[in-house]
C-alpha cells in the first residue's frame, strides 16, 4: 500500500498482517481522489479537516493530507490496526497534523475541534454502520454545514432511508469498483 498523489506521493505505508481489516484498493482510493479533486464537491481537500473513520492503517485519510487537507482525524478500535495507523503517521511525520482516536466510529459521544468538511467511512460490509456512524456525527455537530461524505459499502448494499431521514445528507452519486460501492453524499 501506498500513498497515490501529493506531497508523499509513492510513501510506502505499513500494512495490517491478517484479514481483519480490509483496505481500500489504491485504485479506488485513486479513482476518489480524482473525483474530489474534479471541483463537483468545491474543493474539500484543499486546508480542510478530514475525518477517517473505519481507519485501519490510515491510508485514506493520509492520502488526503498529502493532497493538501490541513488536518485529519482518525477512528479506529483495532488495536492492532491503531498501532499500525500510528506507525504510518509518525513515518510521514505527520504527528502535528492527526489525531488519533481510540474508539468505535458509531458511538462518539462529542466532538472536540473544528468541525469537519470531508469524511471517509469505510465500515465492514453489510453492517451499515459507516451510514450509522457519519449519521451520529451529524447528531453530535462533527460536520461543517457544507461537508462532503465519502461511504464506501459492499456493491449491493444501499443506505437506510430511515437514517437518512434524519440527517441532512443527500446522495449525490455512487460509483461501482468490483465489490464495492461508493456512495458520495453532501450536507446542506
Amino acid at each position: 500500500m501506498r500513498i497515490i498523489g501529493g506531497r508523499h506521493r509513492g510513501a510506502k505505508l505499513a500494512d495490517l498482517a491478517g484479514n481483519k481489516t480490509r483496505p481500500t484498493a489504491d485504485r479506488v482510493r485513486e479513482s476518489i481522489f480524482n473525483i474530489l479533486a474534479g471541483g463537483r464537491y468545491g474543493s474539500p481537500l484543499i486546508s480542510g479537516i478530514v475525518l477517517d473513520l473505519f481507519a485501519g492503517t490510515g491510508a485514506i485519510g493520509l492520502e488526503a493530507l498529502s493532497r493538501g487537507a490541513a488536518k485529519a482525524h482518525f477512528v479506529e478500535n483495532d488495536s492492532a490496526a491503531l498501532a499500525v495507523l500510528r506507525e504510518n503517521v509518525n513515518k510521514l511525520q505527520r504527528m502535528d497534523d492527526c489525531k488519533v482516536i481510540a474508539g468505535d466510529a458509531t458511538r462518539l459521544v462529542n466532538w472536540r475541534g473544528d468541525p469537519v468538511n470531508l469524511v471517509f467511512a469505510d465500515a465492514p460490509y453489510g453492517t451499515g454502520e459507516g451510514l450509522r456512524a457519519v449519521a451520529n456525527l451529524h447528531t453530535i455537530g462533527a460536520l461543517c454545514s457544507e461537508s462532503v461524505v465519502v461511504i464506501e459499502t459492499g456493491r449491493q448494499e444501499e443506505h437506510d432511508p430511515d437514517i437518512l431521514a434524519k440527517t441532512t445528507l443527500k446522495p449525490v452519486e455512487c460509483r461501482h469498483y468490483g465489490k464495492a460501492a461508493v456512495h458520495f453524499l453532501t450536507t446542506g
